[in-house]
């Protein structure tokens, strides 16, 4: 490693020390909350679109939270946030590519 990687590595270990762990507990309150609300909709007589509208936004914000709090990257440098970005925008196109035909067909069949 490097000066550079070192200060880096120091830096980021010196900022995960001064967490408090009620950030963890309120982050872990909203993902609870978050899920009853998915739970909840599941059950809920509503037109299939908007549901999993509403799902896959709850879906991705819970995403978010996982992945800024738990695995800490929210503490990281920003090269490492894009990197990580970039390959979770290229795997929702791989996705949506793949995927959203068959939805679509689903929906349009409809349920019997």
């Amino acid at each position: 490693m490097d000066a550079t990687q070192i200060a880096l590595a120091e830096r980021a270990a010196e900022q995960q020390r001064h967490h408090k762990k009620s950030l963890f507990f309120y982050v872990w309150a909203a993902l609870l909350v978050m899920t009853a609300v998915e739970v909840y909709l599941a059950y809920q007589n509503m037109e299939a679109v908007k549901m999993l509208m509403i799902l896959l936004a709850l879906s991705i914000i819970k995403a978010a939270l996982i992945i800024g709090y738990f695995m800490h990257l929210k503490y990281e440098v920003s090269l490492m946030k894009w990197l990580t970005m970039a390959s979770v925008v290229g795997c929702l196109i791989i996705m949506t590519v793949f995927f959203f035909w068959d939805a679509k067909r689903i929906v349009d069949l409809g349920v019997k």
